[in-house]
């Protein structure tokens, strides 16, 4: 029986004991009870490294999508739960903590999308994948910032299309297409608080480093970037290129897997307008980071909070994303 406090925090706030080993026993449970732990790269270093599996959106959705697991415990976020579920709608899906919500997601009201939509006839409406199912169900293809040109590139060149919730990734998208998507206007609260003024500070005082973007960061952060591409593009650059030196405008939690594949590189992590963190001048994501050992220990022990998808709703959802995967595949 779930706790009622529980219910009401998101989360199971159960003590642990001091003295124990939580990732020694979140893989003994995940043994026992058949279960994979998925972490994004934007959650704290440890999370990541008791996981089954690391990666951006789309690889975490291409591993979901394979799984023999009975349990998967989502490290992320809710709409990353959300998508597991949808794709794996007899596995038992868990998130360590309800409260894990995404700024963007949350900028794409389903109800305010179809009216959108409406607004704009005769359109193809391509989705990034940080969107609730809500979203998901109203979209023709999900898309993540891994694939989004591959998969607009595979629309005819004359085709109509809404681009959203991100209009900066949509702006990009645009920029190396030639294409006119109809941009919904949303955004990343983390990427698209990034101080170009304090990133070009950091550029003169190392000036050999490489400014690597993501794509959701705003046009004149990606102006002066080397390179522009996904999390898992970005960490896939720094692990191949020569260079040592790298200032990265993303999430900070994908530091930590640069650093553990290039311990003789320096990473810095482009600063943020005001730095919400003591002592960290990193942008980090609030949401990714309330996931936390103890609650993946505790919610793989008691299997809570788990997160359903309406069937009906998850029916409709289901379509984009798995056109996503098989244009991926296609792509590739």
């Amino acid at each position: 029986m779930v706790k009622q406090e529980w219910k009401e925090k998101g989360f199971v706030d159960e003590p642990v004991d001091e003295k124990l080993d939580l990732a020694k026993e979140i893989r003994r449970m995940c043994k026992e009870k058949n279960a994979v732990v998925l972490a994004h790269y934007y959650t704290e270093g440890a999370v990541q490294d008791v996981a089954d599996f690391v990666g951006d959106s789309l690889a975490l959705a291409q591993w979901a999508a394979t799984t023999d697991a009975d349990i998967i415990v989502m490290c992320g976020v809710h709409f990353m739960a959300e998508t597991d579920k949808i794709l794996c709608p007899d596995k038992k899906v868990l998130i360590p903590d309800l409260n894990a919500g995404c700024s963007l997601a949350d900028s794409c009201p389903a109800d305010e999308l179809k009216e959108f939509i409406a607004q704009h006839p005769g359109h193809k409406v391509v989705s990034y994948v940080n969107t609730t199912a809500a979203v998901k169900a109203l979209t023709d293809v999900v898309v993540t910032s891994s694939n989004a040109k591959l998969i607009v590139d595979s629309f005819p060149k004359d085709e109509k299309i809404i681009f959203g919730p991100d209009k900066n990734l949509g702006n990009y998208i645009n920029s190396v297409t030639g294409r006119s998507m109809v941009l919904w206007n949303g955004g990343c609260h983390v990427h698209g608080q990034f101080s170009l003024e304090k990133i070009l500070e950091i550029k003169k005082e190392h000036p050999q480093a490489k400014v690597l973007v993501h794509p959701e960061c705003p046009a004149p952060i990606q102006a002066i970037a080397d390179v522009i591409g996904s999390t898992a593009g970005l960490l896939k650059y720094a692990i191949e290129q020569d260079e040592t030196e790298f200032i990265v405008a993303t999430e900070s939690g994908i530091l930590h897997q640069m650093q553990k594949a290039c311990p003789d590189k320096t990473f810095i992590p482009a600063p943020p307008e005001v730095s919400e963190t003591i002592g960290c001048a990193c942008n980090e994501c609030s949401f990714m980071k309330l996931n936390t050992l103890k609650k993946v220990y505790n919610t793989l022990k008691y299997e809570w909070p788990e997160v359903k998808v309406d069937k009906r709703l998850a029916q409709k959802a289901v379509k984009p994303i798995d056109r996503m995967l098989e244009i991926s595949k296609k792509l590739k």
